[in-house]
């Protein structure tokens, strides 16, 4: 496995994904790392999560207010600067004009160096597990919506002054490349995903796997404790003045 560890500290950086828990699963120990240096993060989650859990008499709507009160609560853990909401039910992410512009507004008026999101193209993990459409969709919309689109004036043009994002990292990809020493940033991370009881429970599983999945991680670099990502640096075209 080629790559190498991350060592700037970006300015300001944008995580948007899918589900109200995915962030700090998947990038959740950088987030934190990148905070506590410095850096402005912000957050923003796709997805209500209205079809998180298994119960066909639970009520969708108290599920999504729960849900809410998880992010932000996990939020407060990694050091978020803000975090929005889009409400999009599960399941029903598209890379349309529509998300595709809000997604947009968002990069313009942030105005990251990095954002980060899933890999579109990671599909199936193992021969066990088929990456969510709505992880898949959203990467799409991201990469869609930052390349060219926040750069440039042509597109949705009432949607801000145009920004021009430097580095997208995407999580969850089965061609990492790029990995972050998130030694000082995992208990935050396992603490945050703990913060989102209603998938996880109670117990310390899922801090057992979080730091298992990190450990394999810092393997692949060196370090005791990792998140891995595939790293694009945005072409000139993609960058104009």
């Amino acid at each position: 496995m080629v790559g190498s560890l991350l060592a700037t500290v970006p300015r300001r950086a944008l995580a948007i994904y899918a589900h109200p828990d995915d962030a700090e699963v998947a990038c959740g120990g950088t987030l934190a790392t990148w905070a506590a240096r410095g850096a402005l993060v912000h957050q923003v989650v796709a997805t209500s999560g209205d079809k998180g859990w298994a119960d066909p008499a639970g009520d969708p709507a108290l599920l999504v207010v729960a849900r809410a009160r998880e992010v932000a609560a996990a939020g407060s853990i990694l050091g978020v600067a803000s975090q929005e909401l889009l409400g999009i039910p599960d399941g029903e992410v598209e890379d349309d004009p529509g998300l595709r512009r809000r997604l947009v507004a968002i990069v313009r008026a942030v105005e990251p160096d990095v954002v980060l999101c899933p890999d579109p193209e990671a599909l199936v993990f193992g021969g066990r597990y088929v990456n969510h459409r709505d992880h898949r969709k959203l990467g799409i919309a991201v990469l869609d919506a930052v390349a060219p689109a926040a750069a440039s004036p042509a597109y949705f043009p009432d949607a801000g002054r145009p920004h021009a994002v430097t580095t997208v990292l995407l999580s969850a990809s089965l061609a990492p490349d790029a990995w972050v020493d998130i030694g000082s940033g995992l208990d935050a991370k396992i603490a945050a995903a703990a913060c989102h009881r209603t998938q996880v429970g109670g117990g310390d599983w899922v801090g057992a796997a979080l730091r298992q999945r990190a450990a394999e991680a810092g393997r692949a670099v060196g370090v005791r404790f990792a998140e891995g990502f595939r790293r694009i640096e945005l072409a000139a075209e993609h960058r104009p003045s």
